[in-house]
């Protein structure tokens, strides 16, 4: 018989009380439902390529296609990927409270399919692989006309089309960083989920939060330079603590 997770009371009582609360989620999300992270994708056809050699602006204008044909295939594993129990639970979560903002460096979508985002912020700081723009004028394309030689053409300018994801060495989205520190500086409970809490500026956000008095609750089955300075740890996945804590916080279950 599985044993009951154990959860900090304290914890619990924050939760119930808390009316804004925000959620930064990371790879580790995504793994629950069999994503590969970035690197662990390099398998098969793609394994003698670097991620560097396929995500950059450099490695787009000296192989268009490759760069093109590589994201194809990575969307293809995303698509059939399903939401799981952490990324359903996120979406119930902005259903309770007043104040809700998730923020995500996921470019997979997920969280939008288990129906985040519906009643809450939801700021997607790396893009989203599913979504196409164009590389010269940088604005989203839903429709185009599919070519022998991807990728293909702009409708409106005739540049090549890219994928709406953030590349080494790019910037942030202005815009949705921005928002995502006013969101971590504003909040009283700051959840840090499946994240490395390495890859900058996302992994300052928890620390924004800490500094302004939030509590800092860190998900993910391994500790992380975050952990020592959470206000809670919970080593687990986030498919087994979020389900938990909707049920424990607002499922009437004390």
């Amino acid at each position: 018989m599985e044993t009951p997770l154990e959860l900090p009371l304290e914890l619990i009582q924050v939760l119930r009380s808390a009316r804004s609360v925000a959620a930064l989620t990371g790879a580790g999300i995504s793994a629950e439902s069999g994503i590969p992270t970035f690197r662990e994708a390099q398998t098969g056809l793609w394994s003698r390529y670097r991620p560097e050699e396929l995500a950059t602006p450099a490695a787009f204008e000296k192989n268009p296609r490759l760069v093109w044909e590589w994201y194809a295939w990575r969307r293809e594993i995303v698509s059939r990927a399903l939401p799981n129990p952490g990324h359903l639970a996120l979406a119930e979560m902005e259903e309770h409270l007043p104040q809700f903002t998730l923020i995500t460096q996921n470019v997979d979508g997920l969280h939008q399919r288990a129906g985040s985002g519906k009643k809450a912020a939801l700021i997607e700081l790396h893009g989203n692989i599913q979504r196409t723009k164009c590389y010269e004028e940088n604005r989203v394309v839903e429709r185009w006309q599919e070519t022998p030689d991807p990728p293909p053409r702009c409708p409106h300018c005739g540049g090549p089309l890219r994928p709406d994801v953030v590349w080494f060495g790019e910037a942030l989205p202005w815009d949705a960083l921005e928002a995502a520190q006013a969101a971590a500086a504003n909040c009283e409970v700051f959840f840090s989920i499946g994240t490395s809490a390495l890859v900058e500026p996302a992994a300052s956000l928890p620390l924004i939060a800490r500094r302004s008095g939030a509590c800092v609750v860190e998900i993910n089955p391994q500790s992380t330079p975050l952990t020592r300075l959470a206000t809670y740890f919970l080593p687990h996945p986030a498919g087994v603590v979020l389900p938990a804590l909707i049920s424990r916080v607002w499922g009437g279950v004390d």
